[in-house]
């Protein structure tokens, strides 16, 4: 058997269409909207509309019935255009609607999932806190049962689309109680937006990402039904890492979407740029930044694609998410920076599409495990301890 990563008609559908919105929708909006610091409101309803929120859910919950290599496509597609509206669906569909349909009930499925899938709502992802950052497990959040309410308090950092007109919910981690061994036991609790004692902090002044939210959030004796728990009590530590495994083959294709559009915007300006009487592009020098660009992402996305397909079919991928999202994200950056170096001083002004992606690549060193979390998984994978 041989490995095809080449795209069903289907598939190739959809490239197609997303590829056609981000380039006639959101790219002539975007530099505006990401100057002011400005959530795009109406690309994200224009996005739901047409069905990209619901991806890879079922139609029974509002969903296109598509799969992960669906979700992955339209998010490369996306960035190759930007990156703070690929990173809004990516964490509206990834991290916010994803939990509830792996482990929630059918009720909680039926309560969020269609307006999740619509785009009418999103939903967000709550893991980190400022004093954890890569510990995960060392979750500080706490929920006490009291009567028939989980209890919460305590805070979360870094957490995407917490904070638009449209959040309709967070699911947070929060310690429940402790083993027998005195460890913590880490539960996963759904905490609907405006619920009393739920805060929501201003934006953070960022690097990149501009016209995406990402906010601090916390919690003082906020009280939610216990039928709020999502999933199994205690196994929501282990449940958000299943769904940060799923989020990384995302991560590598929205990161895959970022390199592809660096080598976009430098083939055509090194068409167009003239000095000393002819195009740069003429010149060998430029014309090797660019092929080794474009090498670095058409093995980015055979990694993704390649994560992608275990996943749909029900593979062991942790190993190769890692492995994609590392590589995928250090050629991010690496485009970036070659994409910025061919555009010269032009490239360090923010009318050019380069810079903004300069600026968005060195998150995805960092979001959805960091570049040395990476490495921990693939050596652990591969049978190393220590």
């Amino acid at each position: 058997m041989t490995l095809d990563h080449r795209l069903s008609p289907e598939h190739e559908e959809l490239r197609r269409t997303v590829e056609e919105f981000a380039h006639d929708v959101v790219a002539p909006k975007i530099g505006d909207l990401y100057e002011r610091h400005e959530f795009p409101y109406e690309i994200v309803r224009e996005m739901g509309r047409m069905g990209l929120f619901g991806l890879p859910f079922p139609e029974e919950y509002g969903g296109m019935g598509g799969d992960y290599l669906a979700l992955g496509i339209a998010l490369e597609e996306l960035a190759r255009v930007d990156s703070s509206v690929a990173i809004t669906l990516e964490a509206g569909v990834s991290l916010g609607a994803m939990p509830i349909f792996r482990f929630g009930t059918e009720e909680q499925k039926r309560e969020w999932l269609p307006r999740l899938c619509s785009g009418e709502l999103l939903g967000a992802f709550g893991l980190t806190e400022p004093d954890c950052g890569s510990d995960a497990g060392g979750t500080k959040t706490t929920a006490r049962r009291e009567g028939d309410e989980w209890v919460i308090n305590g805070s979360k950092c870094f957490i995407t689309n917490s904070g638009t007109d449209i959040t309709g919910l967070v699911t947070v981690t929060a310690v429940t109680g402790r083993k027998a061994d005195g460890n913590p036991e880490i539960s996963a609790i759904i905490v609907p937006s405006g619920t009393p004692g739920f805060t929501v902090a201003a934006p953070y002044s960022k690097v990149g990402w501009n016209a995406s939210d990402t906010r601090e959030l916390s919690f003082s004796d906020v009280r939610v039904p216990l039928a709020n728990l999502l999933g199994e009590e205690g196994r929501g530590y282990a449940q958000f890492l299943r769904i940060l495994d799923e989020g990384r083959v995302a991560i590598s294709a929205l990161a895959t979407g970022l390199a592809q559009g660096c080598v976009d915007e430098s083939v055509t300006y090194a068409k167009e740029r003239h000095t000393f009487g002819r195009p740069i592009g003429s010149n060998q020098a430029i014309q090797f930044k660019i092929a080794d660009m474009e090498m670095r992402a058409h093995m980015a996305r055979i990694g993704w694609r390649d994560a992608a397909s275990r996943l749909v079919q029900g593979e062991p991928f942790k190993k190769e998410a890692a492995l994609a999202k590392l590589y995928s994200s250090t050629v991010a950056v690496d485009n970036a920076r070659e994409a910025t170096q061919i555009h010269g001083g032009y490239g360090f002004m923010n009318e050019y599409p380069v810079a903004r992606m300069w600026r968005d690549s060195k998150i995805l060193e960092i979001g959805e495990g960091t570049s040395e979390v990476q490495r921990m998984l693939i050596a652990r994978e591969l049978g190393l301890t220590g």
